[in-house]
Protein backbone atom coordinates (compact mmCIF):
# COMPACT_ATOMS: atom_id res chain seq x y z
CA UNK A 1 0.00 0.00 0.00
CA UNK A 2 0.83 3.45 -1.16
CA UNK A 3 2.38 5.60 -3.36
CA UNK A 4 5.16 4.46 -5.99
CA UNK A 5 5.69 1.22 -4.07
CA UNK A 6 7.51 -1.81 -6.04
CA UNK A 7 7.01 -5.33 -4.27
CA UNK A 8 8.27 -8.35 -5.84
CA UNK A 9 8.65 -12.06 -4.86
CA UNK A 10 12.28 -14.25 -5.69
CA UNK A 11 12.82 -17.70 -5.79
CA UNK A 12 16.79 -19.10 -5.87
CA UNK A 13 17.49 -15.39 -7.35
CA UNK A 14 14.74 -15.66 -9.28
CA UNK A 15 11.86 -13.00 -9.85
CA UNK A 16 8.52 -15.16 -9.69
CA UNK A 17 6.12 -12.02 -9.00
CA UNK A 18 5.17 -8.53 -8.49
CA UNK A 19 3.05 -5.87 -8.42
CA UNK A 20 3.55 -1.91 -8.58
CA UNK A 21 1.39 0.73 -6.80
CA UNK A 22 1.28 4.15 -7.66
CA UNK A 23 -0.68 7.48 -6.82
CA UNK A 24 -2.59 9.99 -9.23
CA UNK A 25 -3.28 13.64 -8.50
CA UNK A 26 -6.96 12.89 -8.87
CA UNK A 27 -8.79 13.78 -5.08
CA UNK A 28 -11.26 11.00 -5.70
CA UNK A 29 -10.33 7.78 -3.23
CA UNK A 30 -10.37 4.59 -5.43
CA UNK A 31 -11.86 1.76 -4.34
CA UNK A 32 -10.47 -1.97 -4.65
CA UNK A 33 -6.41 -2.70 -4.47
CA UNK A 34 -5.94 -2.78 -8.27
CA UNK A 35 -2.57 -0.48 -8.15
CA UNK A 36 -3.79 2.96 -7.99
CA UNK A 37 -2.12 3.24 -3.77
CA UNK A 38 -2.85 -0.58 -3.50
CA UNK A 39 -1.50 -3.39 -5.71
CA UNK A 40 -1.37 -7.67 -4.81
CA UNK A 41 0.09 -10.20 -5.76
CA UNK A 42 -0.71 -13.82 -4.90
CA UNK A 43 2.37 -16.53 -4.01
CA UNK A 44 2.76 -18.91 -6.80
CA UNK A 45 2.17 -22.59 -6.09
CA UNK A 46 4.88 -25.13 -5.76
CA UNK A 47 7.22 -23.08 -4.30
CA UNK A 48 9.82 -24.48 -1.60
CA UNK A 49 11.32 -21.12 -0.72
CA UNK A 50 10.83 -17.01 -1.69
CA UNK A 51 11.87 -13.70 -0.33
CA UNK A 52 9.71 -10.76 -0.46
CA UNK A 53 11.40 -7.26 -1.55
CA UNK A 54 10.14 -3.96 -1.39
CA UNK A 55 11.29 -0.85 -3.28
CA UNK A 56 10.46 2.87 -4.22
CA UNK A 57 10.68 4.65 -7.20
CA UNK A 58 10.40 8.60 -7.81
CA UNK A 59 9.94 10.81 -4.64
CA UNK A 60 7.82 8.07 -2.41
CA UNK A 61 7.52 9.62 0.80
CA UNK A 62 8.71 7.44 3.90
CA UNK A 63 5.59 7.13 5.73
CA UNK A 64 3.30 5.95 3.31
CA UNK A 65 4.29 1.81 3.05
CA UNK A 66 2.61 -1.00 4.26
CA UNK A 67 3.17 -4.05 2.99
CA UNK A 68 2.31 -7.51 4.38
CA UNK A 69 0.39 -11.05 3.86
CA UNK A 70 -3.03 -12.06 4.71
CA UNK A 71 -5.47 -14.26 3.15
CA UNK A 72 -6.80 -13.69 0.09
CA UNK A 73 -10.59 -14.76 0.47
CA UNK A 74 -10.48 -12.52 3.69
CA UNK A 75 -8.75 -9.24 2.11
CA UNK A 76 -11.29 -9.47 -0.62
CA UNK A 77 -14.11 -10.29 2.08
CA UNK A 78 -13.17 -7.28 4.82
CA UNK A 79 -11.03 -4.77 2.73
CA UNK A 80 -11.86 -4.22 -1.07
CA UNK A 81 -13.97 -1.56 0.09
CA UNK A 82 -11.20 0.15 2.50
CA UNK A 83 -7.72 -1.31 2.55
CA UNK A 84 -6.87 1.45 4.61
CA UNK A 85 -8.55 0.56 7.24
CA UNK A 86 -5.88 -2.09 7.83
CA UNK A 87 -3.54 0.37 9.61
CA UNK A 88 -5.47 0.44 12.12
CA UNK A 89 -5.46 -3.40 12.74
CA UNK A 90 -2.75 -5.25 14.93
CA UNK A 91 -2.72 -8.41 12.59
CA UNK A 92 -4.68 -10.19 9.79
CA UNK A 93 -4.85 -13.83 9.01
CA UNK A 94 -2.49 -15.49 7.01
CA UNK A 95 -3.28 -19.32 5.91
CA UNK A 96 -0.24 -21.75 5.05
CA UNK A 97 -1.46 -24.41 2.36
CA UNK A 98 1.27 -26.99 2.45
CA UNK A 99 2.05 -30.11 0.49
CA UNK A 100 4.95 -32.83 -0.32
CA UNK A 101 6.01 -33.58 -4.17
CA UNK A 102 7.76 -37.14 -4.44
CA UNK A 103 6.22 -38.71 -1.36
CA UNK A 104 5.69 -41.92 -0.51
CA UNK A 105 3.45 -42.89 2.70
CA UNK A 106 4.71 -45.09 5.57
CA UNK A 107 3.15 -48.91 5.02
CA UNK A 108 -0.24 -49.13 7.34
CA UNK A 109 -3.03 -52.10 6.78
CA UNK A 110 -5.53 -49.69 7.31
CA UNK A 111 -4.28 -46.24 5.81
CA UNK A 112 -5.57 -44.49 2.47
CA UNK A 113 -3.66 -42.54 -0.17
CA UNK A 114 -4.69 -39.46 -1.82
CA UNK A 115 -4.05 -37.12 -4.38
CA UNK A 116 -4.85 -33.17 -3.88
CA UNK A 117 -3.50 -30.22 -4.70
CA UNK A 118 -3.86 -28.70 -1.38
CA UNK A 119 -3.92 -30.04 1.96
CA UNK A 120 -6.30 -26.96 2.92
CA UNK A 121 -9.99 -28.27 1.38
CA UNK A 122 -11.11 -24.21 2.25
CA UNK A 123 -8.54 -22.13 0.02
CA UNK A 124 -7.59 -24.49 -2.91
CA UNK A 125 -6.14 -22.07 -5.66
CA UNK A 126 -4.60 -24.46 -7.77
CA UNK A 127 -5.08 -28.08 -9.62
CA UNK A 128 -1.62 -29.34 -9.86
CA UNK A 129 -1.22 -32.91 -8.55
CA UNK A 130 0.97 -33.48 -5.35
CA UNK A 131 0.73 -36.39 -2.93
CA UNK A 132 -0.13 -36.28 0.59
CA UNK A 133 -0.99 -38.80 3.40
CA UNK A 134 -4.04 -39.29 5.39
CA UNK A 135 -5.31 -41.76 8.13
CA UNK A 136 -7.99 -44.29 7.21
CA UNK A 137 -11.90 -43.72 8.17
CA UNK A 138 -11.80 -44.43 11.71
CA UNK A 139 -7.94 -43.38 12.51
CA UNK A 140 -6.18 -40.42 13.93
CA UNK A 141 -3.20 -39.56 14.10
CA UNK A 142 0.15 -38.45 12.12
CA UNK A 143 0.26 -40.36 8.76
CA UNK A 144 3.60 -38.96 8.21
CA UNK A 145 5.08 -41.27 11.00
CA UNK A 146 5.51 -45.48 11.28
CA UNK A 147 2.71 -46.33 13.00
CA UNK A 148 1.06 -42.72 13.53
CA UNK A 149 -2.56 -43.62 13.12
CA UNK A 150 -3.84 -44.48 15.93
CA UNK A 151 -5.95 -47.41 15.64
CA UNK A 152 -9.75 -45.67 16.73
CA UNK A 153 -10.87 -47.25 13.50
CA UNK A 154 -11.20 -50.95 15.40
CA UNK A 155 -13.40 -49.43 18.31
CA UNK A 156 -15.12 -47.72 15.86
CA UNK A 157 -15.91 -50.92 13.29
CA UNK A 158 -16.64 -53.18 16.31
CA UNK A 159 -19.17 -51.11 17.03
CA UNK A 160 -20.89 -50.24 13.43
CA UNK A 161 -20.67 -54.39 13.64
CA UNK A 162 -22.53 -54.57 16.97
CA UNK A 163 -25.00 -51.84 16.12
CA UNK A 164 -25.72 -53.71 12.85
CA UNK A 165 -25.50 -56.99 14.51
CA UNK A 166 -28.39 -55.41 17.26
CA UNK A 167 -30.31 -54.08 13.93
CA UNK A 168 -30.53 -57.58 12.51
CA UNK A 169 -31.25 -59.73 15.82
CA UNK A 170 -34.06 -57.30 16.55
CA UNK A 171 -35.64 -57.81 13.18
CA UNK A 172 -34.98 -62.04 13.24
CA UNK A 173 -36.67 -61.52 16.81
CA UNK A 174 -39.90 -59.75 15.61
CA UNK A 175 -40.33 -62.42 12.76
CA UNK A 176 -39.97 -64.99 15.73
CA UNK A 177 -42.37 -63.75 18.10
CA UNK A 178 -44.61 -63.16 15.49
CA UNK A 179 -44.59 -66.42 14.23
CA UNK A 180 -45.11 -67.84 17.60
CA UNK A 181 -47.41 -65.17 18.18
CA UNK A 182 -49.43 -67.10 15.03
CA UNK A 183 -48.71 -70.50 16.28
CA UNK A 184 -49.93 -69.71 19.61
CA UNK A 185 -53.17 -68.27 18.32
CA UNK A 186 -53.72 -71.04 16.27
CA UNK A 187 -53.11 -73.54 19.06
CA UNK A 188 -55.29 -71.51 21.69
CA UNK A 189 -58.18 -71.73 18.82
CA UNK A 190 -58.16 -68.42 17.73
CA UNK A 191 -58.84 -69.22 14.25
CA UNK A 192 -62.40 -70.98 15.68
CA UNK A 193 -63.53 -68.37 17.81
CA UNK A 194 -63.24 -65.80 15.02
CA UNK A 195 -65.14 -68.31 12.80
CA UNK A 196 -68.23 -68.29 15.63
CA UNK A 197 -67.61 -64.26 15.91
CA UNK A 198 -68.16 -63.88 11.79
CA UNK A 199 -71.36 -66.71 11.96
CA UNK A 200 -73.27 -64.31 14.48
CA UNK A 201 -72.91 -61.02 13.87
CA UNK A 202 -74.49 -59.85 16.98
CA UNK A 203 -71.39 -60.90 19.08
CA UNK A 204 -68.81 -59.49 16.99
CA UNK A 205 -68.33 -56.16 19.27
CA UNK A 206 -69.03 -58.36 22.91
CA UNK A 207 -65.93 -60.43 21.83
CA UNK A 208 -62.45 -58.57 21.87
CA UNK A 209 -59.43 -60.51 21.24
CA UNK A 210 -56.77 -58.15 22.06
CA UNK A 211 -52.82 -58.53 21.07
CA UNK A 212 -50.39 -59.88 23.56
CA UNK A 213 -48.73 -56.13 23.45
CA UNK A 214 -52.16 -54.53 24.67
CA UNK A 215 -52.38 -57.05 28.03
CA UNK A 216 -48.46 -56.59 28.44
CA UNK A 217 -49.34 -52.60 28.59
CA UNK A 218 -51.84 -52.35 30.76
CA UNK A 219 -50.90 -55.20 33.66
CA UNK A 220 -46.85 -53.17 32.95
CA UNK A 221 -45.65 -56.27 31.81
CA UNK A 222 -47.52 -58.41 34.43
CA UNK A 223 -45.68 -56.60 37.16
CA UNK A 224 -46.00 -58.30 40.29
CA UNK A 225 -47.33 -55.32 42.20
CA UNK A 226 -50.41 -55.69 39.62
CA UNK A 227 -51.42 -59.28 41.50
CA UNK A 228 -54.89 -59.23 42.59
CA UNK A 229 -54.93 -63.06 43.73
CA UNK A 230 -53.02 -66.26 43.16
CA UNK A 231 -53.93 -69.80 42.88
CA UNK A 232 -53.04 -73.47 41.62
CA UNK A 233 -54.10 -72.94 37.87
CA UNK A 234 -53.19 -68.95 37.30
CA UNK A 235 -52.51 -65.40 38.09
CA UNK A 236 -54.62 -62.52 38.37
CA UNK A 237 -53.74 -59.16 37.45
CA UNK A 238 -54.82 -55.69 37.90
CA UNK A 239 -54.87 -53.62 34.20
CA UNK A 240 -55.97 -50.63 32.77
CA UNK A 241 -56.48 -50.04 29.17
CA UNK A 242 -55.80 -47.48 26.56
CA UNK A 243 -59.38 -46.00 26.95
CA UNK A 244 -58.71 -45.79 30.50
CA UNK A 245 -61.11 -49.12 32.05
CA UNK A 246 -59.55 -50.69 34.76
CA UNK A 247 -59.75 -54.34 34.25
CA UNK A 248 -58.69 -57.83 35.66
CA UNK A 249 -56.46 -59.88 33.51
CA UNK A 250 -56.55 -63.68 34.66
CA UNK A 251 -53.26 -65.60 33.10
CA UNK A 252 -53.60 -69.37 33.30
CA UNK A 253 -50.17 -71.69 34.19
CA UNK A 254 -51.35 -74.05 31.92
CA UNK A 255 -53.86 -75.25 29.00
CA UNK A 256 -55.42 -78.50 28.20
CA UNK A 257 -55.41 -78.93 24.47
CA UNK A 258 -58.37 -81.36 24.14
CA UNK A 259 -60.05 -78.51 26.19
CA UNK A 260 -59.55 -75.92 23.58
CA UNK A 261 -62.78 -76.29 21.65
CA UNK A 262 -65.21 -76.19 24.60
CA UNK A 263 -62.91 -73.15 26.06
CA UNK A 264 -63.27 -71.14 22.99
CA UNK A 265 -67.25 -72.10 22.89
CA UNK A 266 -67.36 -70.99 26.64
CA UNK A 267 -66.01 -67.76 25.85
CA UNK A 268 -67.89 -66.66 22.60
CA UNK A 269 -71.01 -67.33 25.09
CA UNK A 270 -70.08 -66.02 28.38
CA UNK A 271 -69.09 -62.30 26.66
CA UNK A 272 -72.47 -62.43 25.38
CA UNK A 273 -74.16 -62.59 29.06
CA UNK A 274 -75.46 -59.17 29.96
CA UNK A 275 -76.73 -59.29 33.43
CA UNK A 276 -75.99 -56.71 36.17
CA UNK A 277 -74.79 -59.43 38.87
CA UNK A 278 -72.93 -61.10 37.26
CA UNK A 279 -68.90 -59.99 35.79
CA UNK A 280 -68.61 -59.04 32.51
CA UNK A 281 -66.09 -61.18 30.83
CA UNK A 282 -64.50 -58.53 28.10
CA UNK A 283 -62.63 -60.72 26.01
CA UNK A 284 -59.25 -62.74 25.92
CA UNK A 285 -55.76 -62.66 24.71
CA UNK A 286 -55.09 -66.34 22.20
CA UNK A 287 -51.67 -65.38 20.94
CA UNK A 288 -49.59 -66.34 24.17
CA UNK A 289 -48.43 -69.76 25.40
CA UNK A 290 -51.61 -69.96 27.43
CA UNK A 291 -55.01 -68.06 26.97
CA UNK A 292 -55.82 -64.68 29.12
CA UNK A 293 -58.95 -63.94 30.25
CA UNK A 294 -59.93 -60.13 30.23
CA UNK A 295 -62.92 -59.49 32.77
CA UNK A 296 -64.43 -56.36 34.29
CA UNK A 297 -62.84 -54.88 37.68
CA UNK A 298 -64.26 -55.08 41.06
CA UNK A 299 -63.04 -52.82 43.48
CA UNK A 300 -64.75 -53.71 46.92
CA UNK A 301 -63.18 -57.53 47.67
CA UNK A 302 -65.52 -60.63 47.97
CA UNK A 303 -68.51 -61.71 50.07
CA UNK A 304 -66.30 -64.27 51.79
CA UNK A 305 -64.23 -60.94 53.10
CA UNK A 306 -67.17 -59.02 53.99
CA UNK A 307 -68.53 -62.09 55.89
CA UNK A 308 -65.71 -63.25 57.58
CA UNK A 309 -63.41 -60.29 58.21
CA UNK A 310 -65.93 -57.56 58.86
CA UNK A 311 -65.10 -53.98 58.74
CA UNK A 312 -66.81 -52.30 62.66
CA UNK A 313 -67.11 -48.93 60.69
CA UNK A 314 -68.83 -50.32 57.83
CA UNK A 315 -70.30 -53.60 58.86
CA UNK A 316 -72.63 -55.86 56.24
CA UNK A 317 -76.30 -55.71 58.06
CA UNK A 318 -79.31 -58.48 57.40
CA UNK A 319 -80.92 -56.14 54.76
CA UNK A 320 -77.42 -56.39 52.88
CA UNK A 321 -76.81 -59.78 53.15
CA UNK A 322 -80.55 -60.86 52.15
CA UNK A 323 -80.25 -58.64 49.07
CA UNK A 324 -77.09 -60.08 48.13
CA UNK A 325 -78.36 -64.24 48.31
CA UNK A 326 -81.48 -62.61 46.32
CA UNK A 327 -78.81 -60.58 43.64
CA UNK A 328 -76.76 -63.84 43.66
CA UNK A 329 -79.98 -66.09 43.04
CA UNK A 330 -81.69 -64.43 40.12
CA UNK A 331 -77.78 -64.13 38.52
CA UNK A 332 -77.27 -67.79 38.62
CA UNK A 333 -80.74 -68.65 38.15
CA UNK A 334 -80.52 -66.47 34.81
CA UNK A 335 -77.13 -68.57 33.48
CA UNK A 336 -79.67 -71.45 34.52
CA UNK A 337 -82.82 -70.49 32.24
CA UNK A 338 -82.13 -67.42 30.87
CA UNK A 339 -79.27 -67.78 28.67
CA UNK A 340 -79.31 -68.31 25.43
CA UNK A 341 -78.04 -71.45 26.58
CA UNK A 342 -77.91 -72.94 29.69
CA UNK A 343 -74.55 -72.53 32.14
CA UNK A 344 -73.86 -74.74 35.19
CA UNK A 345 -71.40 -72.30 36.68
CA UNK A 346 -70.05 -75.60 38.75
CA UNK A 347 -68.25 -73.50 41.96
CA UNK A 348 -70.70 -70.80 43.74
CA UNK A 349 -69.06 -69.96 46.84
CA UNK A 350 -68.45 -66.72 48.77
CA UNK A 351 -64.96 -66.23 46.94
CA UNK A 352 -66.93 -66.09 43.77
CA UNK A 353 -69.11 -63.67 45.06
CA UNK A 354 -67.84 -60.31 44.67
CA UNK A 355 -69.04 -57.03 45.97
CA UNK A 356 -68.88 -53.46 44.03
CA UNK A 357 -68.72 -49.97 45.58
CA UNK A 358 -72.11 -49.92 46.29
CA UNK A 359 -71.77 -53.72 47.37
CA UNK A 360 -73.83 -54.79 45.02
CA UNK A 361 -72.91 -59.25 44.29
CA UNK A 362 -71.07 -59.81 41.01
CA UNK A 363 -71.03 -63.34 39.61
CA UNK A 364 -67.44 -64.39 39.29
CA UNK A 365 -64.89 -67.15 38.24
CA UNK A 366 -65.75 -68.75 35.10
CA UNK A 367 -63.00 -71.05 34.83
CA UNK A 368 -64.85 -74.28 35.37
CA UNK A 369 -68.34 -73.05 34.25
CA UNK A 370 -70.12 -75.33 31.03
CA UNK A 371 -72.81 -74.46 28.83
CA UNK A 372 -75.34 -77.72 28.56
CA UNK A 373 -77.08 -78.65 25.31
CA UNK A 374 -81.06 -78.00 25.62
CA UNK A 375 -82.06 -81.51 25.54
CA UNK A 376 -79.68 -82.53 28.46
CA UNK A 377 -80.06 -82.57 32.35
CA UNK A 378 -76.39 -83.32 33.60
CA UNK A 379 -72.67 -83.23 32.78
CA UNK A 380 -70.68 -85.95 33.39
CA UNK A 381 -66.82 -84.68 34.00
CA UNK A 382 -64.20 -85.63 36.68
CA UNK A 383 -65.18 -84.59 40.43
CA UNK A 384 -63.78 -80.76 40.44
CA UNK A 385 -65.14 -77.87 43.02
CA UNK A 386 -64.47 -76.71 46.56
CA UNK A 387 -64.65 -78.33 49.69
CA UNK A 388 -67.47 -77.48 51.56
CA UNK A 389 -69.57 -76.30 49.07
CA UNK A 390 -69.36 -79.72 47.24
CA UNK A 391 -72.73 -81.20 46.44
CA UNK A 392 -72.44 -84.82 47.94
CA UNK A 393 -74.87 -86.37 45.01
CA UNK A 394 -72.49 -84.83 42.50
CA UNK A 395 -69.55 -86.12 44.30
CA UNK A 396 -70.91 -89.82 44.31
CA UNK A 397 -71.83 -89.73 40.70
CA UNK A 398 -69.80 -87.57 38.89
CA UNK A 399 -73.18 -85.91 37.90
CA UNK A 400 -73.31 -82.38 37.32
CA UNK A 401 -77.05 -80.64 37.32
CA UNK A 402 -78.06 -77.61 37.51
CA UNK A 403 -79.27 -78.90 41.17
CA UNK A 404 -75.31 -78.99 41.74
CA UNK A 405 -75.15 -75.43 41.61
CA UNK A 406 -78.18 -75.09 44.13
CA UNK A 407 -76.61 -76.97 46.67
CA UNK A 408 -73.35 -74.77 46.30
CA UNK A 409 -75.37 -71.24 46.90
CA UNK A 410 -77.00 -73.28 50.10
CA UNK A 411 -73.90 -73.12 51.82
CA UNK A 412 -73.74 -69.77 50.90
CA UNK A 413 -76.66 -69.00 52.11
CA UNK A 414 -76.13 -70.65 55.21
CA UNK A 415 -72.59 -68.47 55.53
CA UNK A 416 -74.91 -65.21 55.37
CA UNK A 417 -76.99 -66.67 58.66
CA UNK A 418 -74.49 -67.86 60.67
CA UNK A 419 -71.11 -65.34 59.45
CA UNK A 420 -69.00 -68.94 59.83
CA UNK A 421 -66.83 -70.37 57.32
CA UNK A 422 -68.06 -73.54 55.05
CA UNK A 423 -65.26 -75.85 57.10
CA UNK A 424 -64.12 -75.34 60.29
CA UNK A 425 -61.28 -77.12 62.25
CA UNK A 426 -62.59 -75.28 65.41
CA UNK A 427 -66.41 -77.45 65.20
CA UNK A 428 -66.36 -81.20 66.30
CA UNK A 429 -65.34 -83.33 63.62
CA UNK A 430 -68.97 -84.71 62.60
CA UNK A 431 -70.10 -80.80 61.81
CA UNK A 432 -66.80 -79.60 60.22
CA UNK A 433 -68.69 -78.98 57.51
CA UNK A 434 -71.14 -75.93 57.88
CA UNK A 435 -73.86 -77.58 55.83
CA UNK A 436 -73.88 -80.57 58.44
CA UNK A 437 -73.71 -78.15 61.66
CA UNK A 438 -76.55 -76.07 60.25
CA UNK A 439 -78.67 -79.09 59.68
CA UNK A 440 -77.76 -80.67 63.11
CA UNK A 441 -79.07 -77.09 64.42
CA UNK A 442 -81.93 -77.29 63.10
CA UNK A 443 -82.75 -80.92 64.22
CA UNK A 444 -81.71 -80.27 67.47
CA UNK A 445 -83.54 -77.23 68.20
CA UNK A 446 -80.79 -74.54 68.39
CA UNK A 447 -80.96 -72.71 65.05
CA UNK A 448 -80.80 -69.30 65.91
CA UNK A 449 -77.69 -70.36 68.67
CA UNK A 450 -75.43 -70.69 65.44
CA UNK A 451 -76.99 -67.43 63.64
CA UNK A 452 -74.79 -64.26 63.32
CA UNK A 453 -75.51 -61.59 66.46
CA UNK A 454 -76.01 -59.23 64.34
CA UNK A 455 -78.29 -61.08 61.84
CA UNK A 456 -80.60 -62.09 65.29
CA UNK A 457 -80.59 -58.55 65.94
CA UNK A 458 -81.40 -56.86 62.64
CA UNK A 459 -83.54 -59.57 60.93
CA UNK A 460 -87.01 -60.75 62.15
CA UNK A 461 -87.52 -64.02 63.38
CA UNK A 462 -89.91 -65.14 60.76
CA UNK A 463 -87.56 -64.12 57.46
CA UNK A 464 -85.15 -65.83 59.87
CA UNK A 465 -86.74 -68.84 59.67
CA UNK A 466 -87.90 -68.59 56.20
CA UNK A 467 -84.54 -67.92 54.58
CA UNK A 468 -82.87 -71.32 56.97
CA UNK A 469 -85.65 -73.30 55.55
CA UNK A 470 -84.97 -72.04 52.19
CA UNK A 471 -81.23 -73.11 52.81
CA UNK A 472 -82.40 -76.70 54.05
CA UNK A 473 -84.43 -77.12 51.24
CA UNK A 474 -81.07 -76.52 48.97
CA UNK A 475 -78.78 -78.80 51.04
CA UNK A 476 -80.94 -81.91 50.33
CA UNK A 477 -78.77 -84.54 49.78
CA UNK A 478 -81.95 -85.72 46.74
CA UNK A 479 -81.00 -82.95 44.44
CA UNK A 480 -84.81 -83.68 42.91
CA UNK A 481 -86.07 -82.32 46.05
CA UNK A 482 -84.09 -78.98 46.01
CA UNK A 483 -85.63 -76.57 44.37
CA UNK A 484 -84.53 -74.48 41.32
CA UNK A 485 -82.51 -71.48 41.30
CA UNK A 486 -85.21 -69.42 39.55
CA UNK A 487 -87.45 -70.28 42.51
CA UNK A 488 -85.09 -69.76 45.12
CA UNK A 489 -84.76 -66.32 43.63
CA UNK A 490 -88.19 -65.43 43.84
CA UNK A 491 -88.84 -66.94 47.38
CA UNK A 492 -86.01 -64.50 48.14
CA UNK A 493 -87.21 -61.78 46.27
CA UNK A 494 -90.68 -62.79 48.25
CA UNK A 495 -89.32 -62.31 52.11
CA UNK A 496 -86.97 -58.75 50.74
CA UNK A 497 -90.63 -57.77 49.71
CA UNK A 498 -92.95 -58.89 52.55
CA UNK A 499 -91.12 -57.61 55.29
CA UNK A 500 -92.22 -60.44 57.78
CA UNK A 501 -95.67 -60.79 57.07
CA UNK A 502 -95.57 -64.71 56.66
CA UNK A 503 -95.33 -68.02 59.01
CA UNK A 504 -92.59 -70.28 58.62
CA UNK A 505 -92.56 -73.37 60.99
CA UNK A 506 -88.89 -75.76 60.55
CA UNK A 507 -89.85 -79.47 61.46
CA UNK A 508 -87.08 -81.02 63.08
CA UNK A 509 -87.93 -84.93 61.56
CA UNK A 510 -87.20 -83.58 58.24
CA UNK A 511 -83.49 -83.14 58.85
CA UNK A 512 -83.08 -86.89 58.97
CA UNK A 513 -82.78 -86.63 55.28
CA UNK A 514 -80.29 -83.74 54.66
CA UNK A 515 -77.84 -85.14 56.84
CA UNK A 516 -75.50 -87.74 55.29
CA UNK A 517 -73.73 -90.56 57.03
CA UNK A 518 -70.57 -89.79 58.67
CA UNK A 519 -69.38 -92.67 58.33
CA UNK A 520 -70.11 -92.77 54.70
CA UNK A 521 -70.17 -89.45 52.79
CA UNK A 522 -68.51 -87.17 55.24
CA UNK A 523 -65.63 -89.58 55.72
CA UNK A 524 -65.30 -90.37 51.53
CA UNK A 525 -64.30 -86.06 51.28
CA UNK A 526 -62.87 -85.36 54.29
CA UNK A 527 -60.11 -82.98 54.40
CA UNK A 528 -56.93 -85.56 54.98
CA UNK A 529 -58.27 -87.93 51.91
CA UNK A 530 -61.27 -87.05 50.15
CA UNK A 531 -60.20 -82.81 48.83
CA UNK A 532 -57.05 -84.20 48.23
CA UNK A 533 -58.41 -86.25 45.54
CA UNK A 534 -60.46 -83.91 44.27
CA UNK A 535 -58.00 -81.48 43.58
CA UNK A 536 -55.63 -84.63 42.10
CA UNK A 537 -58.42 -85.63 39.44
CA UNK A 538 -59.39 -81.98 38.93
CA UNK A 539 -58.25 -82.14 35.28
CA UNK A 540 -59.98 -78.78 33.69
CA UNK A 541 -56.92 -76.86 33.66
CA UNK A 542 -58.23 -73.66 32.55
CA UNK A 543 -60.46 -73.01 35.91
CA UNK A 544 -59.81 -69.46 36.90
CA UNK A 545 -58.74 -67.98 40.90
CA UNK A 546 -60.91 -65.30 42.14
CA UNK A 547 -60.56 -61.74 40.38
CA UNK A 548 -59.70 -60.10 43.39
CA UNK A 549 -57.28 -61.18 46.54
CA UNK A 550 -57.75 -63.24 49.00
CA UNK A 551 -58.90 -66.32 46.86
CA UNK A 552 -60.41 -69.28 49.80
CA UNK A 553 -58.89 -72.42 48.60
Amino acid sequence: MGCDNLAYITSDGDIVGGCMSICSNASTRVSGCNGISCCQTSIPPNLQAFDIRISTFKNATADCKNTFLVDQNWFIRKLSSNFHAVQDMGYVPVVLDWRIANLTCPPHPWQKYYNASYRSTDYRSTNSSFNYCDCGWGFRGNPYLDDGCLGIGIGVGILFILLVSLWLYRIVKKKKNFKLKQKFFKQNGGLLLQQQMSSNEGSIEKTKIFTARELEKATDNFNEIRILGQGGNGTVYKGMLVDGRIVAVKKSKMVDESQIEQFINEVAILSQINHRNVVKLLGCCLETEVPLLVYEFISNGTLLDHIHDQNEEFPILWTDRLRIATEVAGAVAYLHSAASIPIYHRDIKSTNILLDDKRRAKVSDFGTSRSVPTDKTHLTTLVQGTFGYLDPEYFQSSQFTEKSDVYSFGVVLVELLTGQRPISSTRSQEEKSLAIHFLSSIKENRLFDIFDTRVVQEGGKEELIAVADLAKRCLNLNGKKRPTMKEVSMELEGVRMSEGNFSIQLNPQEIECYIPETSSLWDAYSMSTGYASLENSAALSLDVQPLLPNPSG
